[in-house]
C-alpha cells in the first residue's frame, strides 16, 4: 500500500512539474489551444517586452499591441489601429487556416496577419527584439512578423525598405493623434533614388529630408557621426532596386518614433534616471521643412529673416516674399554664360562657382565617378549643371534644374558650389563697402569725444584749483567750452559728410537697429 502510494505521488509530481514547465515556455508563445484574453498579457523570455490589449491615452477603445516593459511602458506596435474594441472583449488566437487574428466577442476577425501560403501547426512567439514571429511549430520556419508591418516605431534589427521603382515596402506610418493609433497623415523610410537618403512624407509630399547617406552619416543632419551612427546600416541591392536601412547598437535601449506631428524622435533609457529621454528629433525649426524657402533659396535659423536668396538671385515674387511667404523661392539675376551663348550668340567671360559652407545639400543630387579634382570642370563643361559638392563617402555630386531644401548650418554639412554667371562674381559685398567705414568713423569719433572729455575735466580742476589759491585763470572758461563745442561739432559734421557718401542709394542693415536707407 505505501509502494503504491509512492508511486501515485511521483506520478502526480512529474505530471504537475510538466505542467508548470509548460506554463513556463508558455509565456512568451500564443496558439491555437493557447490564447489570450483582454486583459492577459504574454511577455517576452527576457521580459523586455510585452504583448497584450491596451487603451491609448484618454480612449476607451481597446487595440492589440507591443510595448516596453519599462517606465511609461511606449507602445511600439499597433495590430488593429483600423478596428478598435469597444470593450475588453478581445481575444488572440491562431486560426483554423493557421493566421494570427484578434476577435471581439460576436468572433468577428478585426485583425489578421494575413499569410495566404500558411500552415496549421503555427504558433506565435514575441522575442526580445519586440517582434513577434508567426512560425511553423514542426519545422521553426517564419512565416510572418509584425517587423514586416511596422507602424510608428523604429526597433533594433527591423528593416525598412524602398524599391527603385515603386517606391517604399517597410515604412513607418504616424498615429493620427496620440489617442488614436490609426494610420495618420505621416510616413517614413528609405528614398532608394541615386543617393539614398531619409524621408518623411506628408501624404505624398516631402517633409522632411536627411540628406544624403555618405556610408557613415546622413550630411544633412550635422550633429550625426560615425560613432553615434554605430551599428547604422544603409544596403542598396542595385541588380534588385532595393535599399534596406537598419541599425543596431550594443549595451543600449534606443528606439525611433515618428509621431503624429510627422516628427521623428530618438529615445533612450537611462537606468540612472530610471527614465527615457528623447535624444533627437528630425524638427528643430521651420527650417527643418522640407522646402521652406523654396528654388534656389536657403534657409538660416540664426537669421531674423530665416529665408534669403542664393547670392545671384532674387525674389520670384517680391510681394509674397515680404510678407514671409517663401515657397515660391526666388530666380536668377543674370543668365549663365551658356545661356547667353545659345540664345543670342554672345560669348562673354566664363561662369564661376561661388562656395557655400556647413550647407544641407540640395535634393536630386546625381552621383558621378568623377574625381575630386575634376568634378568642378565636370560641371563646368556641363551646361545644365548649375552646382556641384564633393564628399570622400560618395563622391561627385552635380545638380541640374534647381536647388531646392538648402539650409545653412553652424557647424557640419558639406561644402556646396553654385554656378555663378562671372558678372555677379565680380560684384562686391555693399554691406561690407558701407558699413566698415562707418563703423570706424564712429569709433573714431567716439574716442576723440572721451579725451576732449577728460581733458575738459582736467582743465576744470586746475582752474578750480586756481580760484582756491587765488591765482588769475590763463584763458576764459566760456572760450575753452566754445572751442570743445566746435571741435566736436566738426567731427561730427565730417562723420555725417562722410556717411553720406558712402551711403547714397545704399540700402543695408546694421545690428539689427538700422533698416532701410539711411536718411542723413
Amino acid at each position: 500500500m505505501e509502494l503504491r502510494s509512492r508511486r501515485i505521488s511521483f506520478v502526480v509530481v512529474i505530471l504537475l512539474s510538466g505542467f508548470y514547465t509548460y506554463l513556463g515556455t508558455a509565456t512568451d508563445t500564443i496558439t491555437a489551444s493557447r490564447p489570450i484574453r483582454d486583459p492577459e498579457t504574454i511577455i517576452s523570455n527576457g521580459s523586455d517586452f510585452i504583448l497584450g490589449f491596451f487603451n491609448p491615452g484618454n480612449s476607451s477603445n481597446h487595440y492589440l499591441g507591443i510595448w516596453y516593459n519599462k517606465k511609461s511602458e511606449p507602445v511600439v506596435w499597433v495590430a488593429n489601429r483600423n478596428k478598435p474594441l469597444i470593450d475588453a472583449s478581445g481575444l488572440v488566437t491562431i486560426s483554423e487556416d493557421g493566421n494570427l487574428v484578434v476577435l471581439n466577442k460576436q468572433n468577428e476577425v478585426l485583425w489578421s496577419s494575413n499569410v495566404s501560403n500558411s500552415v496549421n501547426n503555427v504558433s506565435a512567439q514575441l522575442l526580445d527584439t519586440g517582434n513577434l514571429v508567426l512560425r511553423d511549430i514542426t519545422t521553426g520556419i517564419s512565416t510572418w512578423e509584425s517587423f514586416q508591418e511596422p507602424t510608428d516605431t523604429f526597433l533594433e534589427g527591423m528593416k525598412l525598405s524602398s524599391h527603385i521603382r515603386t517606391g517604399p515596402i517597410v515604412q513607418l506610418r504616424s498615429w493620427k493623434s496620440p489617442s488614436d493609433p490609426s494610420p495618420g497623415s505621416f510616413s517614413s523610410s528609405v528614398d532608394p533614388s541615386n543617393i539614398p537618403e531619409f524621408f518623411i512624407w506628408n501624404d505624398n509630399r516631402p517633409h522632411w529630408r536627411s540628406g544624403p547617406w555618405n556610408g557613415q552619416v546622413f550630411t544633412g543632419i550635422p550633429y550625426m557621426y560615425s560613432n553615434y551612427l554605430d551599428g547604422f546600416k544603409l544596403l542598396a541591392n542595385d541588380e534588385a532596386g532595393l535599399v534596406n536601412f537598419t541599425y543596431l547598437y550594443l549595451n543600449r535601449t534606443t528606439f525611433f518614433v515618428l509621431n503624429s506631428q510627422g516628427i521623428i524622435e530618438e529615445r533612450d533609457w537611462f537606468d540612472k534616471e530610471n527614465n527615457w529621454e528623447v535624444t533627437f528629433r528630425s524638427q528643430e525649426n521651420e527650417c527643418d521643412v522640407y522646402g521652406w524657402c523654396g528654388e534656389f533659396g536657403s534657409c538660416n535659423p540664426e537669421k531674423k529673416s530665416i529665408c534669403s536668396c542664393l547670392r545671384g538671385f532674387e525674389p520670384k515674387t517680391v510681394q509674397e516674399w515680404n510678407r514671409g511667404n517663401w515657397t515660391s523661392g526666388c530666380v536668377r539675376k543674370s543668365p549663365l554664360q551658356c545661356e547667353r551663348k545659345n540664345q543670342t550668340g554672345e560669348v562673354k567671360k566664363e561662369d564661376g562657382f561661388l562656395k557655400l559652407g556647413t550647407m544641407k545639400l540640395p535634393y536630386f543630387a546625381e552621383r558621378s565617378s568623377v574625381s575630386v579634382v575634376n568634378c568642378r570642370e565636370y560641371c563646368l563643361n556641363n551646361c545644365s549643371c548649375i552646382a556641384y559638392a564633393y564628399d570622400d563617402g560618395i563622391g561627385c555630386m552635380t545638380w541640374t534644374g534647381s536647388l531646392i531644401d538648402l539650409q545653412k548650418f553652424s557647424f557640419g554639412g558639406a561644402d556646396l558650389y553654385i554656378r555663378l554667371a562671372h558678372s555677379e562674381l565680380e560684384k562686391k559685398d555693399n554691406k561690407v563697402v558701407v558699413i566698415v567705414p562707418v563703423v570706424a568713423g564712429t569709433f573714431t569719433c567716439a574716442i576723440c569725444i572721451f579725451f576732449i572729455c577728460k581733458w575738459m575735466a582736467k582743465h576744470k580742476a586746475l582752474q578750480d584749483k586756481s580760484k582756491k589759491d587765488g591765482m588769475p585763470e590763463k584763458s576764459p572758461p566760456n572760450r575753452i567750452r566754445k572751442d570743445v563745442l566746435l571741435t566736436m561739432s566738426l567731427l561730427l559734421l565730417s562723420l555725417k559728410v562722410a556717411s553720406k557718401e558712402l551711403l547714397e542709394s545704399q540700402t543695408c542693415w546694421v545690428g539689427g537697429l538700422i533698416k532701410g536707407k539711411f536718411q542723413l
